[in-house]
């Protein structure tokens, strides 16, 4: 029987495959760096919200401890989103015929919730506590990013769980001493700013984040990173 194709097609057929091959193998890249990215996980994208409130003025500004309007950060999984009446004491004081308050006065002569829009939140099927994540000192900043210099809240970190891994794998990256967890402004030891802890003086996160998991009592990596611990 004659020879239908040229024996070059042989090559060119042997190129299609190979080439698909990386054709593929760069679109999972690519899609794999979309994911990732602030595109895909809105992040630096401030919400929309019933009133514009600025955690930089509150926080940053006037100095206002997260846990003043976060009551449950510290008892439960959940950090709390302040009632109306936590704005109104102060706000019954000042700023009190200020147009852009009028939702939160609203708010409180008819008991109607203010409806904010949540900024971090994760999926149904991930379990995340907060009060756990500062007991074993984890700073707010290093999930919610430098909330006290955001004007409007956005989203600072991807919240992924590979985002998620990362700190699980290795937490004494992460980790500062309990007294520090709510200091938006605290700095590293291996910043140029030395810590001192426990009668000791670290200037290096490592070293430092090492003792503090053994002073909190932190799990071995393995336990931190199996399945059943965000998803139950």
């Amino acid at each position: 029987m004659a020879q239908i194709f040229h024996r070059s097609t042989n090559t060119i057929s042997r190129f299609t495959i190979y080439g698909f091959v990386f054709v593929l193998a760069g679109l999972s890249w690519a899609l794999y760096i979309w994911q990732g990215s602030g595109w895909f996980n809105r992040m630096g994208e401030a919400e929309e919200q019933p009133v514009p409130f600025s955690h930089a003025h509150h926080a940053g500004g006037l100095g206002i401890d997260c846990r003043y309007c976060h009551t449950s950060v510290e008892t439960s999984s959940f950090a709390g989103i302040p009632p109306t009446k936590t704005c109104m004491n102060c706000h019954s004081e000042l700023w009190t015929s200020a147009p852009m308050l009028e939702p939160v006065r609203h708010s409180y002569r008819t008991g109607q919730s203010l409806v904010w829009t949540r900024v971090n939140d994760l999926p149904d099927f991930v379990y995340f506590s907060h009060d756990i994540h500062i007991a074993k000192g984890v700073g707010c900043d290093e999930c919610h990013g430098p909330v006290d210099r955001m004007p409007l809240m956005f989203q600072a970190k991807s919240l992924q769980m590979e985002w998620c891994l990362d700190c699980h794998r290795e937490p004494e990256k992460y980790l500062r001493p309990k007294g520090e967890v709510f200091n938006m402004r605290w700095e590293r030891p291996d910043s140029g700013h030395p810590v001192v802890f426990a009668g000791a003086s670290y200037t290096d996160q490592r070293t430092m984040g090492r003792a503090l998991i053994k002073q909190y009592e932190i799990p071995n990596p393995r336990d931190l990173t199996s399945c059943n611990t965000c998803h139950r």
